[in-house]
């Protein structure tokens, strides 16, 4: 066999052998492609269904359904009126912690809808903003449970301050998201 000859099967094997390496990594690329987008989500959403393969069809799943969302960027009249909101729930805090968390838990609602989210079912609600919000979720389903607790008296004033401020991530995130802007709405 001549030395092209050589070559040319020494280079078809390459490009096969290359081939068949990244059919057999790319579950492995696209799991850790759902991880890192997804976070404490994803490993949720394993606990959930109990295996990777149905969580991940389930994450395929949410991006599905967030893409056919008109998720929309707040005016800014609406993202300062939606900040003085949120001043005005931190101060009711101070006499009502607990009406403070649920009109938190509301106020999100408020924003969510006015983003272009659903609306009407809260699970719908958090899968869809595990697409685009999965890091602070995870607080905000914290601060759910505690507002829930604490509506029936089994929750401490430190555990709902706590739950506001897990609550205030998320708030911030979907009232900042699209303006241009990381600002706070408020001191930590």
């Amino acid at each position: 066999m001549s030395t092209v000859a050589t070559v040319a099967v020494i280079v078809v094997a390459v490009i096969v052998v290359a081939a068949v390496v990244a059919l057999a990594l790319r579950p492995q690329l696209h799991s850790r492609s759902l991880r890192r987008q997804f976070g404490p989500e994803y490993h949720r959403a394993v606990a959930a269904h109990g295996t990777a393969k149905a969580a991940e069809q389930d994450l395929e799943e949410r991006l599905r359904r967030r893409r056919d969302l008109e998720v929309r960027p707040l005016s800014a009249e609406a993202r300062e009126r939606y900040r003085a909101d949120w001043t005005d729930i931190q101060e009711e805090f101070v006499d009502t912690p607990a009406q403070a968390l649920a009109d938190a838990d509301r106020l999100i609602g408020r924003v969510m809808h006015d983003r272009g989210y659903p609306s009407d079912d809260q699970d719908e609600n958090l899968a869809a903003l595990s697409v685009d919000h999965a890091r602070a979720l995870q607080g905000y389903r914290r601060a759910r449970d505690v507002a829930r607790r604490a509506q029936e008296g089994e929750a401490g004033t430190e555990e709902m301050r706590e739950a506001v401020v897990n609550a205030r991530e998320l708030f911030t995130e979907l009232v900042d998201a699209g303006a241009g802007s990381n600002r706070s709405t408020t001191p930590s």
